[in-house]
């Protein structure tokens, strides 16, 4: 249960009607941006939940973790083994876009990742990133472009801004009592 009272900026029935999965079913995706604890990650989780329920295959992921692997299947001969396993479910949530910055190496093979799964691929992102940062986190604007270029083609972008869910019982950890926003 998402707590809609807390963040009542989010549109509630946008999100219900992604809960229908037809995002999925037409091989588009789904973008959820904000801070920290405003419930992005908890959303991706409950709608890969969900399109595993109604029988879809998923993976979930976070960017560092997808970067890791690819790194490490580059080394060891097996990138495109590798690189086949993430396009395979028919739901892939990378999680924690923009938290870490990527090198140019890390994200040119983000950006095969996302154009062979383009238009073939449902992936649900989170980011704590607006799109305009992102050629900070990927190293290249040309890069970030051409990766946005296919990811916002057939996208539902939530923004999510708000409180700290996970912060919302402690809203005087700031020193002198003042509370936190």
């Amino acid at each position: 249960q998402f707590d809609f009272a807390f963040q009542p900026g989010l549109d509630a029935r946008k999100i219900r009607d992604l809960a229908t999965l037809e995002f999925a079913r037409a091989k588009s995706n789904v973008a959820l941006l904000g801070p920290p604890g405003v419930g992005k990650t908890m959303l991706a989780v409950a709608l890969a939940v969900g399109a595993c329920q109604a029988g879809l295959s998923i993976y979930f992921t976070t960017l560092d973790d997808l970067v890791r692997r690819l790194r490490a299947a580059e080394a060891t001969g097996r990138f495109s083994r590798q690189l086949q396993a993430f396009l395979r479910p028919a739901v892939l949530v990378v999680d924690e876009v923009g938290y870490l910055p990527l090198d140019r190496a890390e994200a040119n093979m983000v950006f095969q990742l996302v154009s062979r799964r383009y238009e073939r691929g449902t992936m649900i992102i989170t980011s704590n990133k607006s799109f305009t940062e992102w050629g900070q986190v990927l190293g290249d604007d040309v890069l970030a472009t051409a990766i946005l270029d296919r990811l916002l083609h057939h996208c539902d972008v939530i923004n999510i801004n708000g409180p700290s869910y996970r912060l919302k019982d402690r809203l005087t950890l700031v020193a002198g009592g003042e509370p936190m926003t």
